[in-house]
């Protein structure tokens, strides 16, 4: 009956959102850019719901790069959030960004971002060089090719990364049904961004409500 200690749960992990911003996204090809939009909400919301630690951090937001998704804006306000941003291309390489990753104590981290093989890359490898246990949400992530993504995503595994996907993260911390205090808001999240399955469960309430 115990879990897996593999298993994410709310308590955890720290989220770590890298470099979500147009300047990157305009290039992003191994992904549309609908796609990814809808899994950074849903990842967004759902560490929004279960209340885990997130780090939002950009490069070079206000001269080059440009603000950050609205999906993030949405749930991560950064007037309240307090974005990083910084000049390095390795997150954990800027001393801000390093603070309060590791400050957030947790030996799990989740990370997204644009792109896999530069942005990603960098602080996964060295997180794992300090002992962390690294996720990478791999449809909340792209590159400027498919072969860029793919590349990158195959480089993280065999370091030992553990590749998940954005409904698996957020279907990962609910884990069961019977979690009433979370239930309605997470499959409230999945009917706004959740394609084929978001719709699958508006037509499961629905046909509920008027059986």
């Amino acid at each position: 009956m115990k879990p897996s200690a593999e298993l994410l749960s709310p308590s955890n992990h720290a989220l770590v959102l890298i470099d979500f911003e147009g300047q990157m996204a305009f290039a992003t090809k191994s992904i549309t850019m609908e796609e990814l939009r809808n899994n950074v909400a849903v990842i967004c919301g759902a560490s929004k719901i279960f209340n885990v630690p997130t780090i939002v951090t950009t490069v070079a937001e206000e001269s080059f790069s440009g603000p950050v998704f609205p999906e993030i804006e949405t749930y991560y306000p950064q007037a309240s959030s307090g974005y990083i941003d910084r000049t390095s291309m390795n997150t954990w390489e800027d001393e801000a960004a390093y603070q309060a990753i590791t400050g957030a104590g947790k030996q799990k981290l989740v990370l997204a971002g644009l792109w896999t093989g530069v942005c990603i890359v960098g602080p996964a490898l060295s997180a794992l060089a300090e002992n962390y246990e690294v996720y990478v949400i791999a449809d909340a992530c792209g590159d400027v090719s498919h072969e860029a993504h793919e590349r990158a995503m195959q480089r993280m595994i065999h370091r030992g990364v553990k590749p998940i996907t954005s409904v698996q993260y957020l279907l990962e911390l609910q884990r069961d049904w019977a979690r009433h205090e979370t239930y309605v808001a997470v499959t409230d999240l999945m009917k706004k961004h959740g394609g084929s399955y978001g719709l699958g469960i508006h037509y499961a309430h629905n046909m509920v409500k008027h059986s």
